[in-house]
C-alpha cells in the first residue's frame, strides 16, 4: 500500500510540474534578442540586388561582380556592354561553340585525353578554335 501511495505522490509531482513548465510565458518579443543588423558585404549585396533588377544573364552577372567590388553603376554597366563585342568568338553561344569543337575534333580523329585537352581550350576560345 504504502509502494502505491509513493508511486501516486510521485506522479502528482510530475503532472504539476509539467504544468508549471507549459504556463511560463514564451519569448516575446520584447524580451527576445534583438536581430543581428547586416555585415557590410551583406548590406552591399541587398543594395546591388535591388540595382539588378531588371536585368539577366551576363549582364546581371557583370553588374553584380562590379557592384560588389565597390564599383560605381555607370561603370558597371560598361563592361557588361563591351564585353559581348570583345571578339567575334564571343557572339557565339555555348551550343554553337560545343557544335563547333565537335566538329573540329571529329575531322582532326581526336580520341581520350587528346580530345579533351583540345574540347577545353577550344570552349575557352584559346587558339585553335576555327
Amino acid at each position: 500500500m504504502s509502494l502505491s501511495l509513493r508511486l501516486l505522490a510521485f506522479s502528482a509531482c510530475f503532472a504539476f510540474a509539467g504544468l508549471a513548465f507549459a504556463a511560463t510565458p514564451a519569448t516575446t518579443p520584447a524580451t527576445a534578442p534583438a536581430a543581428k543588423p547586416h555585415t557590410a558585404q551583406q548590406q552591399r549585396m541587398i543594395d546591388c540586388n535591388k540595382q539588378a533588377t531588371g536585368k539577366k544573364g551576363a549582364e546581371r552577372k557583370a553588374f553584380m561582380s562590379s557592384c560588389l567590388k565597390g564599383q560605381s553603376t555607370a561603370a558597371a554597366a560598361a563592361p557588361a556592354a563591351a564585353a559581348p563585342s570583345a571578339t567575334p568568338a564571343a557572339h557565339a553561344t555555348q551550343q554553337e561553340r560545343m557544335k563547333s569543337c565537335n566538329a573540329d575534333a571529329k575531322t582532326k580523329a581526336l580520341k581520350g585525353a587528346e580530345r579533351k585537352a583540345f574540347m577545353s581550350s577550344c570552349l575557352k576560345g584559346a587558339a585553335g578554335t576555327p
